[in-house]
């Protein structure tokens, strides 16, 4: 699959409203609450995807992506519905306890059910391969290949990584994850090698309880995938808890394209 390329706003950005506070702890209930205004069409997409006026009575105008099911290519390794996937991507990120994931619902929109995501202020033309230069950003890059590992994600190109103006990284474009086949396609293999901090596997070890356990904090997440998926994923976290050190390069099919 070629996976959209980051939102953009349309021509006119000044005219539209600024993006909510992504670190707000109001604004997943928000992007359920929202009324779903003027839709903008993305380029260079192979999905619908649309960055949308938003307005909600307490946070006022924002902006979100919406990705409607209806707008999905299908996929022969995936089933229907990816959108789903990215809310079980922001679940997983949530239950983990790491702020990486931009909120993101499920809506009923103007083109039927899809998933609604906080829009991220970003400069398009900052992607991966400049992150990574310096060690700016290396601490929250591994975490990235971390979560990324974990949720079997077979799409992490460079330009679904975005910087925001508090020097905050989001991944978004999540939509191929949680496979339980082995499927990881990422650019993020420079940290090769990284021992994994102590903190993050505490959390890691955390979630596979909630996942074993069944617990309410992770039932979200659980709704989102099948009973093959949540073993899979289980099974990933019991062996990053094993080998707590992010791996080398697979000799199979393990990046993305195009890169960026």
């Amino acid at each position: 699959m070629t996976a959209p390329r980051e939102p953009r706003c349309p021509r006119g950005r000044a005219s539209l409203p600024a993006p909510w506070d992504p670190l707000d702890p109001r604004v997943e209930d928000a992007l359920r609450e929202a009324a779903i205004g003027e839709l903008h069409l993305t380029v260079n997409s192979s999905n619908y995807v649309y960055v949308a006026e938003l307005a909600h009575a307490v946070l006022g105008p924002g902006l979100g992506v919406y990705k409607p099911e209806r707008g999905e290519q299908p996929l022969h390794d995936f089933p229907e519905g990816l959108y789903a996937r990215e809310i079980a991507a922001a679940d997983f990120a949530r239950l983990l306890g790491w702020e990486i994931v931009p909120p993101t619902v499920e809506c009923i929109g103007p083109h039927g059910v899809g998933s609604l995501q906080l829009y991220i202020e970003h400069d398009p033309r900052v992607h991966y391969f400049g992150l990574r230069e310096g060690d700016t950003y290396d601490e929250q890059l591994v975490r990235f290949a971390v979560f990324d590992l974990l949720a079997n994600n077979a799409d992490r190109k460079g330009g679904h990584l975005l910087l925001d103006p508090r020097g905050r990284i989001w991944g978004i474009d999540n939509g191929l994850c949680f496979s339980a086949a082995p499927k990881l396609r990422t650019v993020i293999w420079d940290y090769a090698g990284t021992a994994i901090p102590a903190a993050w596997l505490a959390d890691i070890a955390r979630v596979r309880a909630a996942l074993v356990e069944g617990d309410a904090a992770s039932a979200a997440l659980r709704a989102r995938l099948d009973a093959a998926e949540r073993a899979a994923l289980v099974e990933r976290c019991e062996e990053m808890l094993a080998t707590p050190v992010l791996p080398e390069m697979y000799p199979w099919r393990c990046t993305p394209w195009p890169l960026v």
